[in-house]
């Protein structure tokens, strides 16, 4: 339920709904739970596609500490929160892309994940409030079709 969560969150705070500072806290949360999970899964997740998620996962922590730290900043730094926000659009691609190409069932599941991750990220570049929305709710959804079926197939 995190993915969805997330990506909820990232779409209210574009809106305004939710402030920067509120934003700013979220970032600490995910760094220190991603840097958790990343230390704790080692162990399980050093072969096969589990090895590229854990990667996936190291890399991320790293996207979204440049997020508390952009976030952090007085005015934020776009640059900074581009990253973390880019980042995670197109870091589960990678994953996605390796997973379909290791599953036998499903393949579509990771396909349609990571041409959501992509052309979200696409539309949220292009600018306008209704794309960068639109792009948001792609990522999300594709995320969260991927994650799902990984979980539940699993």
């Amino acid at each position: 339920m995190l993915v969805p969560l997330a990506w909820l969150f990232v779409t209210a705070a574009h809106l305004g709904v939710v402030t920067e500072h509120t934003l700013f806290i979220a970032h600490i949360v995910m760094t220190v739970l991603l840097v958790g999970f990343a230390a704790t899964g080692y162990p399980d997740m050093r072969d096969g596609v589990l090895r590229t998620w854990w990667r996936i996962i190291a890399a991320g922590s790293a996207v979204t500490l440049c997020g508390v730290v952009g976030l952090g900043l007085e005015p934020a730094n776009p640059t900074l929160t581009g990253v973390a926000l880019y980042g995670w659009m197109l870091l589960p691609a990678v994953g996605f892309v390796d997973t379909g190409r290791r599953v036998t069932e499903g393949t579509w599941i990771y396909a349609a994940g990571t041409a959501g991750c992509l052309l979200g990220a696409v539309l949220y570049a292009v600018g306008s409030q209704a794309t960068a929305v639109g792009g948001l709710v792609l990522v999300g959804l594709g995320q969260t079709a991927g994650i799902s079926d990984a979980a539940l197939r699993d």
